[in-house]
């Protein structure tokens, strides 16, 4: 049989904080490379009206030109707020995840400080428990091989008077 799992292996929590984090930064990526391509295509919109009224009003241009730099700078500036606070925002959640997860950590350690501390005063107890018992069971037995040889003793002592006596009835 095989011992692979059909199970999809699961992501553990740092990469899938990992790939959260990815996913904003992509995403603010996306976001500012949207912006400054609208910035560019109403750049060359105001550039292509400019260039139709060049011809017929050259003041005119200049403030187009003017209005258009202007509105390309609110625009990218508009951009790098938005930029700055995806990347504020991810930053903070990062550090709250980064913080979930040392709470997690240090509460799993004191769980198994718990654990083994319970584990060994079990241990201890039936240590000594077991001790007692095997004290009790060595006493029991000794006293067993006593009365075996205090009985031995007795009976060999009674046959020999009864040997004696034998003799001295005769």
């Amino acid at each position: 049989m095989s011992t692979n799992s059909t199970e999809p292996e699961e992501k553990g929590f740092f990469e899938k904080v990992k790939e959260t984090i990815e996913s904003l930064w992509e995403g603010t990526k996306d976001t500012a490379e949207d912006v400054k391509e609208a910035a560019e295509d109403k750049i060359e919109d105001i550039k292509e009206k400019v260039t139709a009224k060049k011809a017929t009003a050259a003041k005119k241009v200049t403030a187009t030109k003017k209005a258009a730099v202007k509105k390309a700078d609110e625009v990218t500036a508009k951009a790098k707020t938005v930029a700055a606070d995806v990347k504020a925002k991810a930053d903070t959640k990062a550090k709250a995840i980064t913080a979930k997860a040392k709470t997690e950590v240090a509460e799993a350690k004191k769980a198994v400080t718990e654990v083994k501390e319970k584990a060994a005063a079990k241990a201890k107890t039936v240590t000594a428990k077991a001790k007692t018992e095997a004290t009790a069971a060595k006493a029991k037995t000794e006293a067993t091989a006593a009365k075996k040889t205090v009985a031995a003793k007795t009976a060999k002592a009674a046959t020999a008077v009864k040997k004696k006596a034998t003799a001295a009835a005769k």
